[in-house]
């Protein structure tokens, strides 16, 4: 027996697939109230209509303003959960936060440039060096596709102060054995970039490495090394249908409700699947620095995150981005990452037509360009340059307005739209990502400042405090028992003297 239903959500419930995927819910406004994912998308959907099923108030509330509903078709119910905790970023819905309990979500953990790498999950994320990948709402579900992967690329979990010998994990195929030299350090950074790779989405390229290196090891008569490749190839194939991270390639971007915002009003030919965005960071003129963020349809991409820090340090944020613009779109850069199919600038006028002159200047005008303006979430296009055009029709059936000046259309849509939601995402991101490396180059120009001064602490030995402390701050507060343990005793209490002088 089911809750009565109008007719088009009846409708929707009938075409359901019996496919792992993302589903949405709707009110009547068109808004996008809840985001969950599902192993089986017909059945899941189904259970918030059947009247026999228990549901706490919060849940009745959510089922009372469903008059929609939309859904994402993905390989397998792990890459659900992936695209589940993107798409929440995005668009904010807030029955996903009534609904979600008062745990924290789940990070990947790796500290890959450790002399004994380690993987694992966290809920707090630390400026420690390591690499963070996340967040998750589904702790279980990380866990298990790492389990999952561990069988194809052996990892650690943990160090074990003086164990000498490998571990019983080493010999169920699931740990390097570092500890008695069963593989070199540099064969398990190897191993972990391509771990790396398959949590970023690119599981069928290092499947094509790995059958690459196996014929290369196999022609060489290398037939142990085939074997491992093999092994590995064989494990990660296996996985298809499990793994969290699989191909975000494969994703049907048609269903994406912001990108279809997005190409019905500028009127763009094809869905952009690669959307560069990018963000200058500075204070008063120093340390600046540019961001690169990547979203492959729609879906921020990692991996191809550039961070870039400017020739000059200079306070004129059109100087900077032109600059930025420049070497991105430079022969080098383009041959390594390809073009993007749209390029969003942070800031109004003045960024986007800095951003334009720099495109034009490099060969590359047929790139369309937006700026994203600050106050008023505002989409700027160059009327000439921009190569883009205003669907009239589009924006008002988004409820929103356009001026225009000699040069420029400004574009005002609600802030509640998914393509507003969309372009925020991208903007906060090529932010964060701007003001992490500003923030990190400035805590080393300040440890350079201040410990320059003391004989016998150069480059090395600051890396070294930066890397045991984290901060400045850390370092001066460091007792002098702590920072001989790290630097030795003269060191130490030359530190220490100067921590009292300030």
């Amino acid at each position: 027996m089911t809750v009565k239903v109008s007719q088009q959500i009846g409708t929707k419930l009938a075409d359901l697939p019996k496919a792992p995927g993302v589903y949405f819910h709707k009110n009547s406004a068109g808004e996008i109230i809840y985001i969950g994912k599902a192993g089986v998308l017909r059945h899941r959907v189904r259970q918030y209509f059947q009247a026999s099923r228990y549901r706490d108030p919060k849940t009745e509330a959510l089922v009372a303003e469903i008059a929609d509903i939309d859904w994402m078709v993905v390989d397998s119910e792990l890459e659900a959960l992936f695209l589940e905790a993107e798409l929440v970023r995005r668009y904010l819905p807030r029955y996903n936060i009534l609904l979600r309990d008062d745990k924290a979500m789940s990070y990947i953990r790796i500290d890959y440039d450790s002399d004994y790498p380690t993987v694992g999950m966290t809920r707090r994320p630390l400026d420690d060096g390591a690499r963070y990948f996340g967040p998750y709402f589904s702790a279980n579900a990380v866990r298990q596709a790492l389990k999952s992967l561990r069988r194809a690329f052996p990892y650690a979990t943990r160090r074990i102060p003086g164990q000498k010998r490998a571990s019983l994990h080493y010999h169920l195929g699931l740990d390097p054995g570092l500890e008695d030299g069963r593989t070199s350090l540099e064969v398990y950074r190897i191993n972990l970039r391509r771990l790396i790779a398959v949590i970023e989405g690119k599981r069928t390229k290092i499947e094509q490495e790995l059958e690459r290196d196996m014929k290369r090891a196999s022609k060489i008569k290398d037939y142990e090394s085939a074997a491992r490749y093999r092994n590995q190839l064989n494990t990660l194939s296996a996985l298809n249908k499990q793994v969290i991270f699989s191909d975000k390639e494969f994703l049907d971007i048609s269903k994406d409700h912001a990108l279809n915002e997005l190409v019905n009003l500028l009127s763009i030919d094809k869905f952009p699947a690669r959307i560069e965005g990018y963000d200058i960071s500075h204070m008063h003129g120093t340390d600046v620095v540019a961001s690169m963020v990547v979203f492959t349809n729609g879906v921020s991409d990692k991996a191809n995150y550039r961070k870039f820090k400017t020739r000059i340090n200079h306070n004129n944020d059109f100087y900077n981005m032109n600059e930025t613009l420049k070497r991105r779109l430079s022969q080098k850069n383009v041959k390594a990452w390809g073009l993007p199919n749209l390029v969003i600038i942070d800031g109004g006028k003045g960024q986007l037509d800095a951003a334009l002159q720099a495109r034009d200047l490099q060969g590359y005008a047929q790139i369309p360009f937006i700026g994203l303006a600050k106050r008023e979430e505002q989409i700027v296009l160059h009327k000439a340059k921009s190569n883009l055009e205003l669907n009239t029709t589009e924006l008002h059936k988004l409820g929103g307005f356009a001026t225009e000046s000699e040069d420029f259309i400004l574009i005002n849509i609600p802030h509640s739209t998914n393509l507003i939601k969309l372009l925020q995402r991208i903007r906060d991101e090529s932010h964060r990502f701007a003001v992490s490396y500003h923030s990190i180059l400035k805590q080393k120009r300040q440890i350079t400042s201040s410990l320059d001064d003391i004989s016998g602490i150069g480059p090395k030995t600051r890396k070294k405090l930066l890397r045991s402390f984290g901060s400045l701050k850390a370092v001066l507060a460091a007792s002098e028992t702590d920072l001989t343990a790290v630097v030795g005793s003269s060191k130490a209490s030359q530190i220490k003297r100067l921590a009292v002088l300030d």
